[in-house]
């Protein structure tokens, strides 16, 4: 991606383009995570009632693996959020400061 060039330039990139898409795909995977989570507790409350259904245990597994790889997804993001942020002041810092993150 070509560095935008400029002080209005960077700063609509920054505001508008990888704030958003950075808060966009955070939001997704932490919804992803609660629905799968609160699925997960859902299967542990029905696996505690029958122990013997080897079907519901194999569907509890696989939520699980699944709540696993979305947890790690969040963690790939963070640092795909800080690498961008690191190249985006490294090519806009002499147009544009961004804002401090939360």
């Amino acid at each position: 991606m070509a560095a935008p060039s400029g002080g209005v330039n960077c700063e609509e990139f920054a505001e508008f383009q990888l704030m958003e898409a950075h808060a966009s795909r955070d939001r997704v995977i932490k919804n992803c995570i609660a629905q799968t989570s609160s699925l997960v507790k859902h299967l542990r409350e029905e696996r505690e009632k029958n122990l013997d259904d080897l079907t519901l245990l194999k569907q509890l597994r696989k939520e699980q693996t699944k709540l696993k790889w979305m947890q790690s997804e969040l963690n790939v993001e963070e640092v795909v959020n800080d690498r961008s942020w690191k190249v985006f002041n490294e090519r806009c810092r002499i147009h544009f400061k961004p804002p401090k993150k939360e």
